[in-house]
């Protein structure tokens, strides 16, 4: 792989990472209800989903999900019924958002929030679709697939969790704007509300690629 040509991924995996989806909506809510540790593990989360991603593509696995209808259904049913369930949780405040930290210790461990940023992350269509569909158009056959594959995946990676990370640093730094009336109470609901969107969207296009 050429210089010209890793410049080219790189911009083509930045603009496809940081637009918005179930990631970026995850790490702007952690953001806004904890700290930076819990945005970090979330983070972290997610790099090892799409970690295992990118190793299923090289290894054939994202092309059987891609061509195959039953697992490619099975895929979208299971991250659109997880989005669901989210939106279901932040609609009844279970997964609400607040100002005080603490609380959020109490009930949850950051773990917890590690095991669901990697659960988003390995039945997002996002990166499903970039690692089996536009991941492999950048090698080169006639070089070394392991290397590029490294270097790719490091990359891909390395964007993602900086993004995620500065999503929830901006997303905790407005809370001072926020701490007033029940503003907390509406996004609260508004983020319920997209994420069972987000649900429903992957649902549908469950529909049309079967």
């Amino acid at each position: 792989m050429n210089l010209d040509t890793l410049l080219l991924y790189t911009t083509v995996a930045f603009f496809y990472i940081t637009s918005p989806g179930p990631a970026v909506l995850l790490a702007v809510v952690n953001g806004l209800r904890s700290d930076m540790k819990v945005v970090v593990s979330a983070a972290l989360g997610n790099v090892l989903g799409l970690g295992i991603l990118s190793t299923a593509s090289i290894l054939g696995l994202g092309t059987l999900i891609k061509t195959s209808a039953l697992l490619f259904m099975i895929v979208k049913s299971v991250g659109a019924i997880y989005l669901i369930y989210l939106g279901y949780k932040f609609l009844v405040n279970k997964g609400g958002l607040h100002f005080d930290d603490t609380k959020t210790y109490i009930n949850r461990s950051k773990f917890s929030y590690f095991k669901e940023a990697l659960l988003v992350a390995v039945t997002n269509p996002k990166p499903i679709i970039f690692f089996t569909a536009i991941f492999p158009q950048f090698l080169d056959i006639n070089r070394a697939i392991a290397p590029q594959f490294l270097i790719m995946t490091a990359i891909f990676l390395t964007i993602s969790f900086t993004s995620l990370c500065l999503y929830g640093l901006l997303a905790k730094r407005s809370k001072i704007w926020l701490q007033q009336g029940n503003v907390m109470t509406w996004i609260s609901r508004a983020t319920g509300g997209l994420f069972i969107s987000i649900g429903i969207a992957l649902m549908n296009l469950k529909q049309r690629t079967s």
